[in-house]
């Protein structure tokens, strides 16, 4: 499920350190393990596992891939025999049976449009289409075209029967995109299957949604990972350092920013997350971080966030138990808006240039 209008660009600072290495032993009789990189969902995907062996490590990353495999099957966009390009082209003509994890995510999808008021919504379909055409011909679309595309957005048009588990659109050339969910949930159930194969601490990094549990990697009191600064070049980030450094137990970790991923029409940059009450880009914020709980809800906000903006993400942010925010103002060169608890998160300067001197 590639995310055409939707990037993340957390870096896992563990992950990084463990990148030439291949297995570490503790002197706690376990081991931490590290995939590697592996393309999933139309991104890179990473797994760090902590376990008793190094036979039980590969087999909660086998397991934390077999299932971002198995749900990108069943709601990539991009290949025509997935379960969510099923819905796509059926469901405006009457309700599609699909499976629990393609509901589950739908049903997730519609609370967090309900919780943050339209700014995070998965029928935004239409939109996405709409702006990838401007940005291949270099003409924008017009009042008229976005005012159609926008008809056909709306989260009270998905229409979900959850006692046959059924999806149903109201309207019209509708179409659901997962892009600001799926990844995070993917994240979700990779942890989940890691749990259930004895890891006793892992992360996982799936296009930089991030969620790390348990026993962190060794030396360490707790996993940090980097955030990007982004006021540096992509090709210019591999030899930096984190603008700062996120110290997280159980916690998942998102972004959102429009200096990765845009396009451009006519010499005019539209952001890849669409403002569904505008339908243009938003361009309120350079990026919006968010720790919570788990990945699916940090994902999630960090979409509505960024569309919202600085006042009313905030406010969002807050509604939400045990989330927490990092806002970068557009306008506003790397200047960080912490919501209440969020810098209880972070590493110390003192303590940040530790990992680099491994």
């Amino acid at each position: 499920m590639k995310k055409y209008f939707r990037i993340v660009i957390i870096v896992a600072v563990p992950v990084m350190l463990l990148g030439m290495l291949y297995m570490s032993r503790r002197s706690s009789g376990v081991v931490e393990v590290n995939s590697g990189f592996r393309v999933v969902m139309g991104t890179f995907s990473r797994v760090v596992v902590i376990a008793r062996s190094q036979r039980a490590a590969q087999r909660c990353i086998e397991a934390a891939f077999d299932v971002q495999n198995r749900i990108e099957a069943l709601m990539s966009d991009f290949r025509a025999d997935s379960e969510l390009s099923k819905v796509n082209r059926l469901a405006a003509q009457g309700p599609v049976p699909v499976s629990e994890m393609t509901f589950e995510v739908l049903q997730q999808s519609v609370h967090f449009s309900t919780l943050s008021e339209g700014a995070f919504d998965v029928t935004v379909g239409p939109l996405v289409d709409l702006w990838r055409k401007a940005g291949k011909m270099d003409v924008p679309p017009t009042d008229e075209a976005l005012a159609e595309a926008r008809r056909k957005v709306g989260s009270d048009k998905l229409i979900l029967d959850e006692k046959n588990r059924t999806v149903r659109f109201a309207v019209a050339g509708m179409r659901v995109d997962l892009g600001g969910i799926g990844k995070g949930y993917a994240v979700d159930k990779a942890v989940e299957a890691m749990r259930k194969c004895g890891a006793r601490g892992g992360l996982v990094d799936l296009g930089g949604n991030i969620r790390c549990f348990g026993r962190p990697p060794q030396d360490q009191e707790r996993w940090r990972i980097g955030l990007q600064d982004p006021n540096v070049a992509p090709d210019e980030f591999g030899g930096t350092k984190p603008l700062l450094i996120l110290a997280l137990a159980n916690e998942s970790v998102a972004t959102s920013g429009d200096y990765r991923r845009f396009v451009k029409v006519q010499g005019q940059k539209q952001s890849h997350i669409i403002d569904t009450a505008t339908g243009q880009g938003a361009n309120k914020l350079v990026s919006d971080t968010i720790i919570a709980s788990d990945a699916t809800t940090a994902d999630a906000l960090s979409t509505a966030v960024n569309v919202l903006g600085l006042e009313k993400g905030l406010a969002l942010v807050e509604r939400v138990s045990g989330a927490e925010a990092i806002l970068i103002p557009a306008g506003k060169e790397a200047q960080l808006i912490f919501s209440r608890g969020a810098r209880a998160y972070l590493v110390p300067s003192s303590e940040a240039a530790r990992p680099d001197e491994k």
